[in-house]
């Protein structure tokens, strides 16, 4: 019973020292004050889980104590000792004040100690069940940061399924899927929102997987035909990703089929405009392009920040969504940290 912390408080010393001899007896080790003003004070500083206080006492009486001990030890356990023929409002103010039991002075020896251990089988038995609900709680914690973790996992193998058919993209999702998360900074989405368009972002070319080789990997320019082949990758990927209960993939499967739609309604599938198109796409476009175009190609040569900026100013309303862009220019500082660390 020694790891349960008691207090008593009682303005007569003689009562205190009759609460010390019984605690002896039990062999219990109850901290003893003389003011409630020192009991709070002792409080403040350590751990408290059961208090008996005397009602009448100076300055204040037991039930403000009570009260006082429940604000800084939300769970502390209490006794009120109260007079002979105290009165029952006394008891019921108390019991207001969450007292949970009573001793009547004189104190009885064998009632003091049945209460005693009463209040400490509870705390106990507290105790334990709180122990219990952190452990749970921490199990529960650490099973769906691994779920997380292969969810996450899972992502990455999907995305790397595209780059696996088009080996020019090696470093591009890395580089789209941050680009996306500090765009959507800026623009003001939450970090749950964040975090789904970083793992969902990468996902928008999964639908390259259904293109013949000899179109994704033609080193020349596409002619109409094979241009019109080309982009049913937008839709090929929303089919592969569309009926997915995953929040992330259900947000993969909107960029995909979206990302190539353009602001002023021009873009494909769809030819959807302006919040039509929804703002994971809107944000996915101007990464997917940017970094299109500032990166090294067999068929051309790596744009430079300036150049790649002045293009997406020029296209502002036209293919993108304007308000990204003026926030994606502003932060251009950190799109070449992210540049830097992700280039190929």
């Amino acid at each position: 019973m020694n790891d349960i912390k008691i207090i008593a408080v009682d303005d007569e010393p003689t009562i205190l020292q009759f609460i010390d001899s019984l605690a002896s007896l039990m062999e219990l080790k109850i901290e003893l004050f003389a003011t409630p003003t020192e009991a709070l004070y002792h409080a403040i500083n350590n751990p408290v889980d059961i208090v008996l206080t005397d009602y009448m006492m100076p300055d204040m009486d037991g039930i403000e104590l009570i009260k006082s001990l429940r604000v800084i030890h939300s769970e502390i356990l209490s006794i009120m000792i109260t007079a002979v023929g105290q009165n029952e409002d006394v008891k019921i103010n108390a019991l207001e004040a969450g007292a949970n039991d009573f001793l009547s002075k004189p104190l009885n020896v064998v009632e003091f100690q049945l209460r005693i251990k009463n209040l400490i089988a509870i705390k106990k038995s507290q105790l334990l069940q709180k122990n219990f609900n952190n452990k749970l709680e921490e199990e529960v914690k650490k099973a769906t940061e691994n779920l997380r973790q292969q969810e996450f996992d899972a992502l990455q193998v999907l995305s790397n399924t595209a780059e696996y058919k088009d080996p020019e993209t090696a470093s591009h999702v890395a580089r789209v899927a941050h680009y996306s998360k500090l765009l959507a900074k800026l623009y003001g989405l939450g970090e749950e929102e964040q975090e789904r368009i970083f793992y969902a972002s990468p996902l928008h070319d999964i639908g390259k997987v259904g293109i013949r080789d000899d179109i994704l990997l033609k080193p020349g320019k596409l002619d109409p035909d094979e241009f019109e082949y080309m982009k049913t990758h937008a839709m090929i990927g929303y089919e592969i990703l569309k009926d997915s209960k995953n929040p992330f993939l259900q947000a993969g499967a909107v960029i995909a089929k979206e990302h190539h739609e353009k602001f002023d309604g021009s873009g494909y599938p769809n030819a959807l405009n302006q919040e039509q198109i929804h703002i994971y796409a809107r944000i996915t476009a101007i990464a997917d392009v940017f970094d299109a175009l500032t990166s090294k190609r067999p068929y051309k040569k790596a744009w430079s920040f300036e150049e790649a900026l002045l293009f997406l100013n020029e296209q502002k309303g036209k293919h993108f969504d304007p308000a990204l862009i003026e926030l994606f220019s502003g932060a251009i500082e950190d799109v070449k940290e992210i540049y830097t660390k992700y280039e190929e």
